[in-house]
């Protein structure tokens, strides 16, 4: 265990040598591998990141929950021609298989719409996402109230002018003035706000309620009707706990075919798209993604690689002479050999340790800039520092035992 120690140690002189007297041939040589350790790195910390983010933002949904919709959030066998045929679900669907299909827990009816500006008084705020809803909506997707309280059943039947804002709009409209009871002017109408949401922060798909606005449906159903090309349903189903999810969606599939006069051997002219299938869609893409990343920074790898075992066999040359003494004296040929292989290690993890760094503080940098939490894991940090040490390895193992290899006579004289 000593020699290996003190093997380590004289490699790593040997190094930090070789980087002080070649500094410009050895950074060269390092290049390759500081850029095949930063390419994979970022992207798969990148990947990590985004992938984080997003089972953050659906860890408070039940992955059961199915969208009811004319299309298909993932891909799908239907061509597009005939999806766009598809017709939109609508306010009476709803109502049918809130009556007729058994293990509904919650269900919502929402109008998907393009975004407004909103106003109180002098103040304006742009951009605003409009989610129209039924009352269970609350009671589907991860929002909470911190003042006030969400529109309830009747105003939700009625289509009764209440609002509820996200944090930013409050922000925007009100500064520090109470909002709760003030009248605020959407679509040429009034409504009076009843409740403002608790602080989300920036979705992964840019969809935070922060920026949001949420009134019951029927409001702006009475307003525009149920025909409106700016306007898009869809039906929130969140099924009982516990239900079996595939006999649930089989009974879901056939009271809407049904209601809709589907014939047997048609195919469905709507979409079930559960969460836990969009879940499963999302890690395929950050599976190919990591491949995407490996594959761009193998190249540089190899490059970093050869760079390594260039320094090796300049080393060997350089120190031919020094080599011949210590076999001279005594020392094995694996002496020798380990001699090289370490120092080919430590000069690879060194080019490694400045890629990682430099993911390090771009990611500093771009959780500071985007409001987006770039993530650096353990686990990267292992598998960068490993793979710069396997670069390494394989690229001095040929530079070593060549060394290991030396007549240790005809070392002396040709390095004399």
């Amino acid at each position: 265990m000593l020699l290996y120690l003190r093997l380590l140690k004289e490699s790593f002189g040997f190094a930090i040598n070789a980087l002080r007297t070649n500094k410009l041939r050895t950074f060269l040589s390092l290049l390759g591998v500081t850029i095949g350790i930063f390419s994979i790195i970022a992207v798969l910390a990148a990947v990590d990141s985004m992938d984080k983010k997003i089972k953050e933002d659906l860890s408070d949904m039940d992955l059961n929950t199915v969208y009811l919709i004319r299309f298909s959030f993932g891909p799908s066998d239907v061509p597009r021609w005939k999806r766009e045929q598809f017709p939109d679900v609508t306010y009476e669907e709803y109502e049918y298989l809130r009556r007729n299909v058994h293990g509904i827990d919650k269900m919502s009816f929402n109008l998907f719409t393009r975004n407004e500006n909103i106003k109180y008084e002098n103040k304006t705020v742009s951009s605003i996402r409009v989610k129209p809803s039924t009352d269970e909506f609350i009671d589907i997707e991860p929002i909470k109230i911190e003042k006030g309280r969400f529109f309830n059943e009747a105003e939700s039947n009625s289509g009764t002018p209440v609002i509820v804002i996200g944090n930013e709009v409050a922000e925007g409209l009100f500064g520090n003035t109470e909002p709760i009871g003030k009248k605020i002017r959407l679509y040429g109408q009034r409504f009076t706000v009843i409740g403002v949401l608790k602080k989300q922060g920036e979705g992964m798909f840019g969809d935070s309620s922060d920026v949001a606005v949420f009134f019951p449906v029927n409001f702006i159903r009475r307003l525009y009707g149920d025909n409106s090309d700016m306007l898009t349903p869809a039906i929130l189903i969140k099924p009982e706990r516990g239900i079996d999810i595939e006999e649930f969606k089989a009974e879901l599939t056939q009271n809407l075919r049904t209601f809709r006069g589907v014939k047997p051997g048609e195919i469905n002219n709507f979409f079930l798209n559960v969460l836990s299938g969009f879940t499963d869609f999302i890690d395929n893409i950050v599976g190919q993604m990591n491949k995407i990343g490996w594959g761009i920074s193998i190249f540089s790898l190899l490059v970093g690689g050869f760079g390594i075992a260039n320094i090796m066999f300049v080393s060997v040359k350089e120190r031919t002479n020094l080599i011949g003494i210590q076999k001279a004296l005594g020392a094995k040929n694996k002496f020798i050999l380990f001699q090289f292989l370490f120092e080919a290690v430590i000069l690879s993890v060194i080019g490694g340790l400045i890629g990682m760094f430099l993911v390090w503080i771009i990611a500093i940098i771009l959780s500071s800039a985007l409001d987006f939490e770039f993530v650096l894991s353990t686990k990267n940090i292992l598998l960068g520092s490993g793979l710069a040490a396997f670069i390494g390895l394989i690229a001095g193992i040929v530079p070593a035992i060549s060394a290991s290899k030396l007549d240790p006579v005809e070392a002396i004289r040709t390095g004399m």
